[in-house]
């Protein structure tokens, strides 16, 4: 399994697979990533890559004491599929 990666000199989260990179853009905010923008080249779509991607940013997020500001529509997809992770949801 390929490990998710925060690059922060980007600012986004990355998942490098088969010479392509799955990755988010955020917008950190003190203790808040704005999540603004979710991309999987098309030649790795379908096969559950970016949600692959998202629960390693759930994880190093949660790990790190942050909280998520969903602004790109994948992720609020994401949440409204997975209930359960909405703990990293920022009030």
């Amino acid at each position: 399994m390929n490990e998710v990666r925060d690059n922060p000199d980007k600012k986004r989260y990355e998942l490098a697979v088969d010479g392509g990179l799955v990755f988010s853009d955020y917008i950190r905010q003190g203790d808040k990533l704005l999540i603004t923008h979710t991309e999987t080249p098309p030649e790795l779509q379908g096969r559950g890559l970016a949600g692959q991607l998202v629960r390693g940013m759930l994880a190093d997020v949660r790990a790190k004491g942050l909280k998520i500001v969903p602004l790109c529509s994948y992720i609020v997809d994401y949440f409204n599929r997975h209930p359960e992770e909405r703990d990293v949801l920022a009030d």
